[in-house]
């Protein structure tokens, strides 16, 4: 456990590493410390990512499994409560962002994680388009301290040419959450409908939601503070991280700033706007991710019954294989913009020849290579922001949450 002490790390003037300093870090135990690193963090960090996605996202699966007929739902009332989610997704997120640079990530990330699995089961009650749409409400509200929360938990502990490749190994979450999706979609929806007195898409919401929950609590005991907090490091460790951080001015004696100080600093920042638009477009693009399922149903490529939900998972399949070429040679080459302006320009050709084609097979093909250069483009633009202004802590905090709630407003 690591649940004894809660401020986030300070890295003084006299552990900021020189030139000397860091020439005698040893590389074989840098790079065991890098792995030991990675163990603690990014397995469970993903595992909390993917169930986030999923309990956003599987309201496409369960529109499409029973939902849409049981609740007397049309197309505006799907699209409302879509919209929804994401009002609540981005009122909390820049001040919670704020208030977890004095917190333990430790105890706030996995509570306000069980607090979404709860709601989501809570989905699975609703008997109107209303209903449904204020519980969406209600899931926003506790998923929005997550994703800045882990963005800004991760850029304390890793360097800067670090930090892709284990944000987008979080981040693949995204992917392999709709992909997993549609399978336990296709086989809870198929499967369990009728059980109990409970239609399919509802066990679907109970499942995820109950999962959700199982995972928090592991969570709890699992995931790490922060460098000076942590208990599973060693003095010696502690040191070579504190030292790696000082070289790149991640955290100096008096960086410090209070929480307007913070909010002006990132809002008079110009790069700040860069980054806005570019995550606004890459956002807004990924809204498409909920209505896979309608896309490839009868209204159109064809599919019916479970294959709708099974035919989801090859699309997330190539999405995740781009992302991770991309986000290992972004770090290899220590290269942001190229890989997001070329993953952008795959994303236009593809949207483009599925709009000018008829045929489905051409279209699914297509569709596959369109959502993975949204995937690819959503984690670079959020690392290279976070690469570009580093510190002071609350000002990089804030811009996080700041292209997050964007993004966020982009998809309403």
């Amino acid at each position: 456990m690591t649940h004894d002490v809660a401020p986030a790390p300070r890295f003084h003037d006299e552990k900021a590493a020189s030139l000397e300093d860091l020439a005698l870090i040893d590389p074989h135990l840098e790079r065991k410390l890098l792995w030991k690193m990675d163990l603690h963090l990014v397995p469970i960090l993903w595992l909390m990512w993917t169930f986030s996605n999923l309990d956003r996202s599987n309201i496409g699966n369960a529109y499409a499994g029973g939902m849409k007929a049981s609740l007397g739902m049309d197309s505006t009332h799907y699209s409302i409560a879509l919209l929804v989610f994401f009002i609540g997704y981005v009122i909390l997120e820049i001040p919670s962002n704020m208030i977890l640079v004095r917190l333990r990530p430790s105890i706030f990330l996995p509570a306000c994680m069980f607090l979404w699995g709860a709601i989501a089961i809570a989905l699975a009650g609703c008997k109107t388009p209303g209903a449904l749409a204020g519980v969406r409400v209600l899931l926003g509200l506790a998923e929005s301290p997550f994703a800045p929360g882990v963005l800004y938990l991760l850029s304390t502990w890793y360097k800067k040419k670090e930090l892709a490749r284990r944000y987008t190994l979080f981040w693949l979450g995204t992917p392999v959450s709709g992909m997993i999706g549609g399978i336990l979609a296709g086989g809870i929806i198929g499967k369990l409908h009728g059980k109990g007195g409970f239609e399919g898409w509802q066990w679907l919401f109970v499942i995820e939601g109950a999962a959700t929950c199982v995972v928090a609590l592991a969570a709890f005991f699992l995931l790490p503070d922060y460098p000076t907090t942590t208990k599973w490091l060693t003095d010696s460790e502690r040191d070579i991280i504190l030292r790696r951080l000082g070289e790149e001015n991640l955290n100096v004696e008096g960086e410090e700033m209070g929480h307007m100080e913070s909010l002006k600093a990132a809002f008079t920042d110009w790069r700040t706007y860069l980054f806005v638009l570019q995550y606004v477009l890459a956002t807004g693009s990924m809204t498409i991710t909920y209505f896979i399922p309608t896309l490839v149903g009868t209204s159109g490529l064809g599919y019916t019954g479970s294959m709708v939900q099974y035919m989801t998972s090859p699309i997330y399949a190539v999405g995740i294989v781009c992302v991770f070429t991309v986000c290992f040679l972004s770090d290899y080459l220590q290269e942001r913009g190229f890989f997001v302006v070329g993953a952008a320009l795959m994303g236009t050709v593809s949207f483009g020849i599925i709009m000018g084609v008829q045929n489905h097979v051409v279209q699914y093909i297509f569709l596959c290579f369109g959502l993975a250069s949204i995937f690819c483009c959503v984690p670079t633009i959020l690392v290279w922001a976070s690469n570009v202004v580093s510190w002071p802590r609350e000002k990089r905090a804030i811009i996080q949450a700041m292209l997050n709630v964007a993004g966020n407003v982009a998809s309403i």
